[in-house]
């Protein structure tokens, strides 16, 4: 495997995401959306809940760590997704890029995107409705990764899927 081939593939993502702002701008705004309303709803909850117990860590909470996995999973159907939409898939074969590379490259750059998004969503849900990651503890960094592993998985099956049964089943991915 040759990290200038995966590079190369993360690079292109870069490029595509640079060059336009409606690739941007869901990685901030549906993620603003999202915390803005189930967190308007924790408060709801909380507010008619007599035995004192706050919605806001677990239902929010869930509701964060939903989003992030659903955006790792649709992020690599997507990736994968666009390369077929755009007639790329097979120019991007006819080089010598092996499919390890490719899933690794969609892989690194579905990372950045899904750090920024998950980081977004902390940073809004910490400051408008008071939850802190922290309290769930240090447990929260290898259930993190493996949320991470089973969405990358699942895009991956999901990619698959379609590239067996074809572009009737792109439901199936989730997009």
């Amino acid at each position: 495997m040759s990290p200038k081939r995966t590079a190369a593939i993360v690079l292109r993502q870069l490029y595509l995401y640079r060059g336009s702002p409606a690739r941007i701008l869901p990685l901030f705004g549906w993620v603003a959306i999202d915390v803005v309303l189930w967190g308007y709803i924790t408060r709801y909850l909380n507010s008619f809940t007599s035995s004192g117990y706050n919605f806001v860590p677990a239902l929010l909470g869930a509701v964060l760590l939903w989003d992030f996995f659903t955006r790792l999973m649709q992020g690599v159907t997507t990736a994968f997704f666009e390369d077929v939409w755009s007639r790329n898939f097979l120019n991007v074969f006819a080089t010598p890029l092996l499919i390890s590379e490719y899933i690794t490259g969609l892989v690194l750059s579905i990372v950045w995107t899904s750090m920024i998004g998950l980081v977004v969503m902390l940073v809004l849900a910490e400051g408008l409705f008071g939850l802190s990651f922290l309290g769930y503890g240090l447990l929260l960094i290898p259930f993190l990764f493996l949320l991470f592993l089973c969405g990358i998985a699942l895009g991956i099956f999901a990619s698959a899927v379609v590239l067996r049964m074809g572009p009737a089943a792109e439901g199936f991915s989730g997009i």
